[in-house]
């Protein structure tokens, strides 16, 4: 006994599917391949690879994070929410097994079996607060709120003791989001934020790392003084100022040369130099069409935990894309995070198509019918005739 809005045939999957979100991805997955081979040669021939062994290894990641996305948009709401409590379950885990086995890199342990488990906690997250949100709203007798509440500690303290502040901040933001939709007391809002205020003051006082890169950020002058230089935001802004309105034109770049993480944290910059700023104000155009795209269709759906699931991934997917963009342009304290569909990394593109699959799967348009049950004398009576 099935209902006909839950088949999910590919003929159905087109016609309900939102064609604008997938529009914009695609865009942005064909334009990360382009700006690839523009900002990863420097970087393979620094590390005595072929030149172009970062773009070879972003396509072969391409096809199971298309695969994964198309899969992931056939699920019914109440399949995302079995298989989003599923990977945070595994993700938590992961991310707790990171602090005992995992691999340190620049101080920091945030990678084990070659995967980085953050980056999939981060949409199973999403899910899991907006479930526990719409239930509190929906139902008077299920303490969702409460749960919602008590969600975000379990998931961001194994964050915050890798460490990882930047992506403890993002997952914050979207729950701090999800919690002024939810349209709970001003009392919890002001709380959470006097909470939010005293973790940041916290991570400044008692993290060496955050400590240097706000001081660095606040005071260019102090690098050298027992903070670390500037040579990395300041080479990724003279790449803006380079590359002017029209870009020096694809491949003629020159910082990206000396530029760390060119391929990934600072593409952005590669982008300015090489294409331009008109290029980057397009670039930022799609990432802010589909957060809109996406904030109209959670205004009009009228399933209260699709509605919130589609705002939360989408704020995830937009802040990241704002986190990216400003640390770049040295809009905010330096932080490592990818450029959503546009950077390389395996564990990002594919968690981000995990996030993207899970938003297309929420925004799906599902007509309201009744279940039918197929008989054998309904499929045996006339058309026309009552089954």
């Amino acid at each position: 006994m099935i209902s006909r809005a839950e088949r999910s045939t590919f003929s159905d999957w087109a016609w309900t599917i939102d064609r604008w979100l997938l529009a914009g991805v695609a865009l942005l997955i064909v334009c990360g391949l382009v700006f690839a081979m523009a900002g990863s040669p420097p970087v393979a021939e620094r590390l005595h690879l072929s030149t172009f062994y970062f773009v070879h290894r972003q396509v072969l990641y391409l096809g199971p994070a298309i695969l994964v996305m198309i899969g992931v948009s056939f699920l019914t709401p109440r399949h995302v929410r079995r298989a989003a409590i599923v990977l945070w379950i595994v993700s938590l885990a992961l991310v707790v097994g990171t602090l005992f086995f995992g691999q340190e890199v620049k101080g920091a342990k945030r990678w084990i079996f070659g995967i980085q488990p953050s980056e999939f906690l981060k949409p199973a997250f999403v899910i899991m607060a907006a479930w526990a949100f719409s239930e509190g709203a929906r139902r008077k007798d299920v303490p969702g709120n409460l749960l919602a509440i008590a969600l975000l500690p379990v998931t961001v303290a194994p964050l915050v003791l890798q460490p990882d502040i930047g992506q403890t901040m993002l997952i914050s933001l979207v729950w701090a989001g999800l919690l002024f939709m939810a349209g709970i007391h001003w009392f919890w809002i002001f709380g959470v934020g006097g909470a939010g205020a005293v973790g940041a003051v916290a991570a400044y006082k008692f993290l060496p790392h955050v400590h240097a890169r706000v001081t660095r950020f606040l005071d260019p002058q102090a690098a050298g003084q027992g903070v670390a230089d500037t040579f990395q935001a300041d080479t990724a802004l003279y790449s803006f100022i380079s590359g002017s309105w029209f870009g020096k034109g694809p491949g003629e770049g020159t910082l990206k040369r000396i530029l760390p993480d060119a391929h990934t944290d600072t593409i952005f910059a590669v982008i300015g130099e090489e294409f331009g700023l008109f290029v980057c104000m397009g670039v930022a155009a799609i990432y802010g069409f589909i957060v809109l795209r996406g904030l109209y269709s959670a205004s009009r759906n009228d399933d209260a935990f699709c509605g919130f699931a589609t705002a939360g991934l989408v704020m995830l997917f937009g802040l990241q894309a704002c986190i990216n963009m400003a640390v770049n342009l040295q809009l905010m304290p330096s932080k490592g995070m990818t450029l959503p569909f546009i950077s390389y990394g395996g564990s990002s593109l594919i968690s981000l198509a995990l996030g993207f699959g899970f938003l297309l799967a929420v925004t799906r348009r599902r007509p309201h019918i009744e279940p039918v049950v197929e008989t054998e004398h309904a499929s045996h009576a006339p058309m026309g005739a009552p089954a």
